[in-house]
């Protein structure tokens, strides 16, 4: 896991943050980094208890992976940004914006929208705890593994409906960095209980949400459910045909739908 760094910097312009979902790092981002830089300043951290990223020393819960977001912001001289989160790294997105960190936010399927007593979240974390053993083994021959179209089929299959899209070295990359994760399984037990939801109306900043129709882990609609209640007035994307990280699936819309509304 030596090889992975803990955030990436680049770029100029305005300050834009993007977060990652669970089990992921900040190179999940990588299709779309390079053209976001000619037009902000892109700080990219990988979260805390992720591979490369920072350790928490207690029991992991929500708030005090929140509260690690909040001082990589700090440590990076980041008071306020244009915020955008894909899934769990979404549901961090939202929080910022609550706390008064973000400009503008573009969350991408993101967590925490199941509604109350919703059985899909349950679901939702037996299949990362049912995954990670997986994702471990196929770690072990990772190169073998991605060497092939079909192998890297079978790896973002979860992720992306066009898997012939990600190459051999980010499919690399993705399932070294959920094996890397090693609290994933706490950190699945602790989503069964976390309290998910929060004061959206505390949410004052310009605030989008993009879904794929397609998502396997956070299916639309059911889990935007909370998300489309406590802010209808919210700009809604629904893009047909797209998994549940569109920055793989269509990197070139995401950067369009991210640049269109940072600049308003």
């Amino acid at each position: 896991m030596s090889d992975f760094t803990p955030f990436h910097r680049g770029g100029s312009g305005e300050p834009l943050v993007l977060i990652h979902g669970f089990t992921a790092t900040w190179e999940i981002w990588e299709p779309i980094i390079a053209p976001l830089e000619e037009r902000f300043e892109v700080f990219a951290p990988t979260l805390p208890m992720h591979a490369g990223g920072p350790e928490i020393d207690a029991e992991p819960t929500v708030e005090l992976m929140l509260e690690g977001v909040e001082r990589l912001l700090d440590e990076a001289g980041i008071q306020t940004a244009h915020i955008v989160g894909n899934s769990l790294g979404g549901y961090a997105a939202l929080r910022l914006a609550a706390n008064g960190r973000a400009r503008t936010v573009n969350a991408l399927a993101p967590a925490g929208g199941w509604a109350e007593g919703d059985s899909k979240l349950a679901e939702t974390m037996d299949f990362f705890q049912q995954m990670q053993p997986m994702v471990v083994a196929a770690a072990e021959n990772v190169d073998d593994v991605v060497a092939t179209p079909e192998g890297r089929a079978v790896v973002v299959q979860f992720l992306t409906e066009r898997p012939e899209v990600v190459s051999a070295e980010l499919a690399r990359k993705i399932v070294l960095a959920a094996a890397g994760c090693t609290e994933a399984i706490a950190l699945a037990q602790m989503g069964r209980t976390a309290e998910w939801g929060f004061d959206l109306d505390a949410i004052d900043c310009p605030t989008r949400f993009v879904w794929g129709t397609e998502d396997k882990i956070l299916a639309w609609p059911g889990a935007a459910a909370r998300y489309r209640e406590g802010l209808p007035d919210a700009d809604w994307v629904i893009l047909d045909g797209v998994g549940h990280c569109p920055m793989l699936d269509v990197p070139e819309k995401t950067v369009e739908l991210i640049t269109e509304f940072a600049r308003g």
